[in-house]
């Protein structure tokens, strides 16, 4: 199966090289799709120099509207949603997303973090939808209405989605992997302020999401 991997990314400079490059190590990936959602950094200049597909988001429409951008420039049967801010990404974490997709044992797979740094593990634990690892297949991905004005409450949606409709999920257990933190990147008000509002993307996509209708 072709499968492209898409990796949305808002001023990511610092960890989007690494994230690029192990990706490229994996045979089963076929092409890369980095999605830099507004950065006003060197995410794109970087992610260019990689060798890899960049799309420039002009303003930042959230993680929702730059997966949404991503899925729009490909036709792979499956695709693989990575954050570009992980640290210890491997290449087994990324065939062991895939694999259950490729080889028709899930729909989606669901990656969860352990034993990188417990800030990440427990959160994970808690919040195990929230995860931005996946892999998926694109028609799933193309039945889900509105994906693009989810914002960071994209993980939800699929969640919500995938249960309705009774979708294949594999949990798969990413170890050794961990990310950068908001208040790491930001800084702690700033980071907290950021937090907050992707909580409060979360929260809209809980109470007012709606996926009664399965597009055909």
């Amino acid at each position: 199966m072709y499968t492209t991997a898409i990796i949305p990314a808002f001023n990511e400079e610092q960890t989007i090289e690494n994230v690029i490059e192990t990706v490229k190590r994996v045979d089963r990936v076929n092409k890369i799709i980095v999605v830099s959602d507004g950065s006003t950094d060197r995410t794109a200049e970087i992610a260019r120099a990689c060798g890899v597909d960049v799309i420039e988001l002009q303003e930042n429409v959230g993680k929702g509207g730059a997966i949404k951008a991503g899925v729009n420039e490909c036709s792979s049967e499956v695709l693989l949603f990575l954050d570009a801010d992980l640290i210890g990404l491997k290449e087994q974490h990324i065939l062991d997303l895939l694999c259950p997709v490729v080889e028709n044992q899930a729909d989606m797979t669901v990656g969860i973090f352990k034993n990188g740094r417990m800030v990440t593990d427990l959160a994970q634990k808690v919040t195990p939808y929230l995860s931005g690892q996946r892999a998926i297949r694109k028609s799933v991905v193309d039945r889900i209405p509105n994906i693009d004005i989810t914002r960071y409450g994209v993980e939800v949606a699929l969640t919500k989605y995938i249960k309705k409709f009774s979708i294949r999920v594999k949990e798969v257990t990413l170890a050794d992997m961990t990310h950068v933190t908001k208040e790491e990147k930001l800084g702690l008000l700033r980071g907290v302020h950021a937090r907050l509002k992707m909580y409060w993307d979360i929260v809209k996509i809980l109470g007012n999401y709606n996926v009664k209708k399965q597009i055909k």
